[in-house]
């Protein structure tokens, strides 16, 4: 039991520091971000790079290759006493950070952007800022549970997967019948 600064007293248990992993974004050297994921799995890390498949053409042929959907970002899930094992890593410029801090990446985004790659759906990467638009949940189809905000362009429905504190966003284009408003 314990009493509080207004003499309530409480049974519940005092609220402990969390020391649960978090998902945090690293910048990395470029075109270094499979090497970098290479590394940190070696060293023990939860790394998390989302990849796209997508044909590169050249003079002779043509081949399907897996492109890193965020260019320079891998994603890695550590405690904050982890993070000089993680700036170790050769290739590794810096973590993400948000008023001198690092950012860490809310579980329900990277679950995004894994039913994202794991989707056949195309995927278009910009930094443009949208207007607020409705929040949408798919519901059907290969993307069913995905959230994010609905843009509307001419003819096409396209729902806006924001990562916030990497300024990104991700843009799919999705049937209104497969769209719920949240």
């Amino acid at each position: 039991m314990e009493v509080d600064k207004n003499g309530n007293i409480s049974t519940a248990a005092p609220l402990k520091k969390s020391s649960d992993p978090k998902w945090f974004a690293v910048y990395t050297n470029p075109r270094a971000e499979k090497q970098v994921r290479d590394r940190l799995l070696e060293e023990g890390v939860e790394v998390f790079l989302p990849l796209q498949k997508t044909y590169r053409i050249w003079s002779d042929r043509k081949k399907l290759i897996e492109v890193p959907l965020l260019s320079s970002y891998v994603f890695v899930k550590v405690i904050p006493k982890d993070f000089p094992r993680v700036y170790k890593v050769p290739g590794i410029v810096r973590f993400v950070t948000f008023e001198g801090q690092p950012a860490s990446i809310p579980q329900n985004q990277i679950d995004n952007l894994r039913l994202l790659i794991n989707s056949d759906t195309e995927i278009e990467v910009t930094s443009e800022k949208f207007e607020k638009g409705d929040n949408v949940e798919v519901v059907r189809g290969a993307l069913a549970g995905l959230t994010g905000e609905l843009i509307k362009t001419g003819t096409h429905s396209r729902v806006v997967v924001r990562i916030d504190k990497l300024d990104q966003n991700l843009v799919v284009n999705i049937p209104m019948t497969f769209l719920r408003r949240l």
